[in-house]
């Protein structure tokens, strides 16, 4: 098999269209987690992502026949604009079906390259369902974004392009994986020419399908799939792509949202590029394997797939990257309410930078607030902090990683509620952003029950967030429950949430 795809890498025709795109000395990353770490830079193509290599390549080596009958592929966005600028080298028909929650971005340059667009179903694979019903009835060649040898081929030139930069040997590479045509690309030339080298796929914790097939030992299909990194939101991997990563891919790391959104900052600060979440996720996958491993003067390669994020998108990378670091720590703290006990609470911080404090005055006696205070990235920062202050005799609760409190409560904290709201539960929702998609959940949510309390904030990600407050009394409890389940919409009960219970309750 490696022989078969070393060939096919090697003959492969995507400089016609793609660039070789340069490696980049990570300093600022290297110095820090004393690796020499490096940058493999695929968002300088013409498209600002690796998956022109694949697309071009198996489009250029369709039969006249299948040219002529225009070609279609579902996609989140990067292999749509490679196939649509293939198909436009190449004078051919295109036709491309995106998920409705693609950025916006993604959809005006597929566009802008003269592909037909067609927004359908709210993730990959609901994409790819309806583009294989428009294959049978109009004829359309399938380009599949990932599960084609020849598209495999394509993206194995990265691998090849590293081998030949590189200065040193790489000890590990660390590869996106969506579907898995890139880290099949890249570990088939790899494990081929230079077997010693260890080849690491990177998945979201929202869509790890490789990672479930290899503990299954068998391709599985993901229940649900988050897509916050929408580039990688695919449920199963490939067919073929998974005869290549069962053998010769070493490992599999997943990294959270937060995880994710910090490796976007760390690119930024090497590199300058602003890396979409799924194209900054290797960088993510070498933090967490570094920290792991405790390993110190290894030679490490980091695949930047894409750069293709939403201007807007980039409010809420930011606002959790210092989490998603480790570098600011989010607390629910109870000061005596006294004059002067602000001022005392703060000096206890020294020069530890606030990010936020917010306070509302609720009891005689006691105050609550809702503080965040940047730490350093030195492991135990976090703890320390915390333990010198319940050492002055402060009672309080880390809540960093407290979804309601991250998302909701810093922009709520204003009081608790009035006497008159009883019988309150709370309720934690997510559903696929897009336009008119609150009105949507308003109109489903309806006029059952009496809303006591709601927030939705919408920053640029694939999913809208929100919190409601509905008054239920007990006889109507399993009425509700059975109405939530009707609704299909993800949702948490945070009732004995400690952030909404300290804040707003």
């Amino acid at each position: 098999m490696l022989n078969e795809y070393l060939k096919k890498i090697l003959s492969s025709r995507v400089y016609d269209v793609a660039e070789e795109t340069p490696v980049h000395t990570a300093t600022f990353l290297s110095e820090r987690l004393e690796n020499q770490i490096w940058i493999k830079r695929e968002d300088k193509q013409p498209v600002y992502s690796f998956k022109i290599r694949g697309a071009y390549n198996k489009v250029v080596q369709l039969t006249d026949e299948e040219k002529a009958r225009g070609v279609i592929a579902a996609s989140a966005g990067n292999h749509a604009q490679g196939l649509a600028l293939a198909a436009k080298k190449l004078g051919i028909k295109a036709v491309i079906v995106m998920p409705r929650t693609t950025p916006e971005i993604k959809v005006k340059s597929v566009k802008a390259r003269g592909a037909r667009v067609i927004l359908h179903g709210d993730a990959f694979d609901e994409a790819f369902q309806y583009s294989q019903k428009l294959v049978e009835e109009k004829g359309y060649t399938y380009i599949h974004p990932y599960d084609d040898p020849e598209t495999i081929a394509g993206q194995g030139t990265v691998g090849m392009e590293i081998l030949r930069q590189m200065p040193v040997r790489p000890d590990a590479i660390f590869i996106p994986v969506g579907g898995g045509g890139l880290i099949a690309g890249v570990a088939a030339y790899i494990k081929a020419l230079a077997p010693e080298i260890r080849i690491v796929g990177v998945e979201s914790s929202e869509s790890a399908c490789l990672a479930a097939a290899l503990a299954a030992g068998s391709r599985v299909v993901l229940p649900e799939v988050g897509i916050f990194a929408d580039g990688v939101a695919v449920a199963q991997i490939g067919e073929n792509t998974w005869e290549v990563c069962k053998d010769y891919v070493d490992e599999v790391i997943t990294c959270t949202p937060d995880e994710i959104c910090a490796a976007i900052k760390d690119t930024f600060d090497d590199t300058r590029a602003v890396s979409e979440p799924a194209g900054a996720l290797a960088i993510a996958g070498l933090k967490k394997y570094i920290e792991r491993e405790q390993c110190k003067n290894k030679n490490l390669v980091a695949i930047l797939s894409g750069a293709n994020v939403n201007f807007d998108r980039m409010r809420y990378i930011s606002e959790v990257a210092e989490i998603g670091e480790g570098r600011e720590v989010i607390l629910a703290v109870t000061i005596p309410e006294e004059p002067g006990s602000f001022q005392r609470f703060c000096s206890l911080l020294g020069k530890s930078p606030i990010t936020e404090f917010n306070y509302r005055y609720s009891r005689d006696d006691e105050a609550q607030i809702y503080v965040g205070v940047k730490v350093s990235d030195e492991p135990g920062s976090r703890k320390a902090l915390v333990s010198d202050l319940e050492a002055e005799g402060y009672t309080l609760m880390d809540i960093t990683d407290d979804e309601v409190a991250k998302y909701h409560i810093r922009h709520m904290v204003g009081g608790h509620a009035p006497a008159s709201v009883t019988d309150e539960r709370v309720y934690r929702f997510e559903f696929p952003e897009r336009p008119g998609a609150l009105l949507n959940f308003l109109k489903k949510l309806g006029k059952r029950f009496n809303i006591s309390l709601f927030h939705y904030r919408n920053h640029g990600a694939a999913y809208g967030r929100v919190l409601v407050g509905l008054q239920i009394s007990d006889d109507k409890r399993e009425q509700l429950q059975g109405y939530l389940e009707e609704l299909g919409y993800r949702y948490w009960d945070e009732t004995d949430n400690t952030a909404y219970q300290r804040f707003l309750r």
